[in-house]
């Protein structure tokens, strides 16, 4: 018999036991590593506490650990990775607040992000969403927690729970568009669509796409939205205009009126009221105050970054779009 007349089931079936096995095995390796870990930042720290009269002795510890262990283990438990585990010790102290779903590498990054709430904000996202390591470490490096905190902190109208994902600004540095040029509004519109998972990753929880230039009919004439997504947590669409100048009153005014005509025509009697973001280079908080944008609790205005700024840069902008 050739491997060609084999049944196509039975070798798919046999495919998946040993994909699924493998998997189980990952996972088991994975949680069994992650405890190891806590256990031994446990130690350590203990072992620290007991000779704090001896300061050389504790300054040390470390090091003379990874030499001792070296010989059995190589340099898979040097200083540096011992070092992370008390720190992983430290951040979790109760062992039943590390997540089994998250891996080693996972809780390495999520050790280095000092705000408690903004760690467990991470770890939940995580889990919530599967983000892979990769994920997570760009959103902790483009500052996601306080971009969307800040839209909590304005000043400009009370913000329901629910639109608190809405935030400002939007880092888009993985559409790959020279910053110092100036772009048309189709550049960046074709860019989301050509990275449409890691905008959707961007957006938040829910999101799903809708359609790219959606046009609707009225009487009179036909317009054309840029982007219409829906999300399925809230049950709503929501709508994005994009501007690749500062905000204006008019590139408000037209947003409103998508908002509305899209209510009116496409929304269904199940669908919550329709969401409108108004993505631009840049806000006015002028205009945002003295515009609808101040009273209507379902338009937004929100900065993109087509960069991904540093540290300092990225706290700026976010206390500077706070106000």
């Amino acid at each position: 018999m050739s491997k060609n007349e084999l049944n196509t089931n039975f070798v798919s079936d046999i495919k998946n036991i040993i994909q699924k096995a493998r998997q189980k095995t990952v996972v088991a390796i994975n949680t069994a590593m992650v405890s190891a870990y806590w256990q031994i930042g446990k130690r350590i720290v203990e072992e620290e506490q007991n000779g704090t009269q001896r300061a050389e002795y504790g300054k040390k510890i470390l090091q003379n650990l990874a030499l001792r262990l070296k010989d059995d283990f190589g340099k898979t438990f040097d200083a540096r990775e011992l070092r992370r585990m008390r720190q992983f010790y430290t951040c979790f102290p109760i062992r039943d607040a590390v997540r089994p779903e998250l891996s080693w590498t996972h809780y390495r990054l999520l050790i280095r992000v000092e705000n408690t709430d903004a760690r467990n904000f991470y770890i939940q996202e995580t889990i919530d969403q599967h983000w892979s390591t990769r994920k997570l470490d760009r959103n902790i490096g483009s500052q996601y927690f306080q971009r969307t905190l800040a839209n909590q902190q304005k000043t400009t109208k009370d913000i329901p729970l629910n639109f608190q994902f809405i935030k400002d600004p939007y880092v888009l540095e993985f559409l790959d568009l020279p910053n110092n040029l100036t772009h048309k509004e189709k550049d960046i519109e074709n860019a989301i669509i050509k990275q449409l998972q890691q905008f959707l990753l961007e957006m938040g929880k829910g999101f799903a796409f809708v359609a790219q230039q959606k046009m609707i009919k009225t009487e009179t004439s036909n317009f054309f939205i840029d982007l219409v997504f829906y999300n399925y947590i809230l049950k709503c669409f929501v709508v994005i205009d994009i501007k690749t100048t500062k905000l204006t009153h008019q590139d408000i005014g037209q947003l409103d009126m998508y908002v509305r005509m899209f209510d009116d025509l496409e929304k269904n009697e199940t669908d919550n009221p329709t969401i409108g973001i108004l993505l631009c280079a840049d806000t006015d908080n002028v205009v945002a105050k003295y515009s609808v944008l101040n009273d209507n609790k379902q338009l937004f205005a929100s900065k993109y970054q087509l960069y991904l700024p540093s540290t300092k840069e990225l706290q700026n902008l976010i206390e500077n779009t706070s106000k």
